[in-house]
């Protein structure tokens, strides 16, 4: 869907990406991530054309993006920063409607539109559609601007730090609820972090760059289990790697028959990590685990966690 062949862009002589070749295809979650300075947001720009490469070929769909107009290639591409950059002195509505109705849109159907994204990112429209941006939180702010990003429907979602100015509770909403659009629309979406946790909680594949070029790319359990490099290592924390991979997989895939426990049961969603952690707070070796009925599935015990792999398999 998108490729970049040894894409390059350069700043007074000084090389913010070198030679990057890498291949999105349709429908995935890359997460873009590195130190400042490392060229993901430019590579992300270049996808758009906010800024033009000085060497290389960049593919869109098969097309070279040189040869789309601008504004034909932005209106395929939503576009979320972590600004929102909304509009104060328009309504919610009309912020999210940006883009359909400079396309002329019908009304009917901009509103239809507005309500459902609404709904999508859990704003009631009744509540919401007629507010001013003053009057949301940060963390609301946000999902009005990534349903503006996702207002005419476009083909690729490019995320630059969307909730890097979120408090650590609007920010793990925001990530649950772009895993939800991701899994329910298909979407693709290419997004840049700093935040490694936020890469391996929700990227299909994950882009790590230093210095203007591709270190490794690959799942988010290839980088933590196949690092190519020391360097590769140290940036996802060495000493951390074996609770960043409980991190990966959830708690139903370890799951033994149902044994007596105490305290309350833990939801199926729950990941390994956080079943871990939850242990350590209860001081005690099991947890009952049960599904979004509330039904019993089973037992998820503390040595499980420790001597098999994530996956389960013993190690």
């Amino acid at each position: 869907m998108i490729r970049l062949d040894s894409i390059g862009k350069s700043y007074g002589g000084v090389q913010a990406v070198d030679g990057v070749s890498l291949h999105i295809a349709r429908g995935e979650f890359v997460l873009l991530i590195g130190a400042s300075g490392s060229g993901k947001s430019t590579l992300l720009k270049m996808i758009n054309r906010l800024v033009e490469f000085d060497r290389g070929t960049l593919t869109f769909d098969g097309a070279d993006i040189r040869t789309l107009k601008p504004e034909d290639l932005r209106r395929r591409l939503g576009y979320a920063i972590q600004s929102t950059g909304l509009f104060p002195h328009w309504t919610v509505a009309r912020n999210i409607a940006t883009v359909p109705r400079l396309l002329g849109w019908p009304a009917a159907r901009t509103a239809a539109r507005v309500d459902e994204l609404l709904t999508l990112l859990n704003l009631d429209p009744a509540t919401y559609r007629g507010r001013w941006p003053h009057q949301l939180s940060g963390g609301q702010q946000q999902r009005v601007g990534v349903a503006r990003a996702l207002a005419a429907d476009p083909e690729v979602l490019l995320m630059d730090e969307p909730f890097g100015a979120l408090d650590p509770p609007g920010r793990a909403a925001m990530q649950a609820e772009m895993a939800r659009i991701h899994q329910s629309t298909g979407k693709t979406i290419v997004m840049v972090t700093h935040d490694i946790d936020e890469a391996l909680r929700l990227a299909t594949r994950i882009v790590l760059m230093d210095r203007g070029r591709i270190v490794q790319a690959g799942t988010p359990a290839q980088l933590l289990e196949q690092p190519a490099s020391e360097f590769v290592s140290d940036f996802f924390g060495r000493g951390e790697i074996g609770l960043k991979r409980l991190g990966l997989h959830g708690v139903a895939g370890i799951l033994r028959g149902v044994e007596e426990t105490e305290g309350p049961p833990v939801s199926a969603s729950l990941t390994q990590r956080e079943a871990l952690s939850m242990m350590l707070l209860r001081r005690t070796d099991r947890l009952a685990v049960v599904g979004d009925d509330g039904r019993l599935l089973g037992t998820v015990l503390l040595r499980d966690l420790v001597l098999r792999g994530p996956d389960g398999r013993d190690g």
